[in-house]
C-alpha cells in the first residue's frame, strides 16, 4: 500500500476521483489523459492509477463483466455504473492486495451515492460472479 494511501478512506476518495475522470472522459470522448490534465486539484496517486489502468484494459474488464452479466450488455449499462463496475472488475484483476469484500462493498456503496435506486444490487450481483472468476 503506497504511503499516499493509508486508510480506506483515501482509498474510497480515490475511487470517487478515479470514477469522475473516467465519466468525463467516456462522456466527452476526450482522453484520460485530458480528463486528468483538466482537474482543478491534482487527483491522487491511486486516481491515476486507476483511471489509467482501467482504461487501457477496457476492452478487457468488458469482456469480463459481459461474461456475468444474464441478458444485457456492457455498453447498455447507464454510464456511471458502467464504470463503477470497470473500475471494481479491475480492482477484483489486478490488485489482490485489496480484499474482495472491500471492493465489493466500496462498488455498492458509491454506486449507492451517484446511481438509480436498483443498480447497488446489479452491481453487487455482477461484481460478486466476476470475483468468482477473477479472484478464483
Amino acid at each position: 500500500m503506497s504511503p499516499e494511501i493509508p486508510g480506506l478512506g483515501s482509498r474510497r476518495e480515490a475511487r470517487e476521483e478515479a470514477l469522475a475522470i473516467l465519466y468525463q472522459a467516456e462522456l466527452t470522448g476526450d482522453p484520460v489523459t485530458e480528463a486528468l490534465a483538466s482537474r482543478e486539484v491534482p487527483p491522487s496517486s491511486y486516481a491515476v492509477e486507476i483511471a489509467e489502468q482501467v482504461n487501457e484494459a477496457r476492452d478487457d474488464l468488458d469482456a469480463l463483466l459481459g461474461r456475468h452479466l444474464e441478458n444485457w450488455r456492457v455498453e447498455r449499462m447507464p454510464l456511471v455504473d458502467r464504470v463503477i463496475a470497470r473500475i471494481a472488475a479491475w480492482e477484483l484483476s489486478e490488485r489482490s492486495d485489496i480484499p474482495t469484500g472491500v471492493v465489493l462493498s466500496e462498488a455498492v456503496e458509491i454506486a449507492t451515492q451517484y446511481c438509480a435506486e436498483q443498480s447497488p444490487r446489479f452491481l453487487n450481483g455482477v461484481l460478486g460472479s466476476v470475483a468468482s472468476e477473477a479472484r478464483g
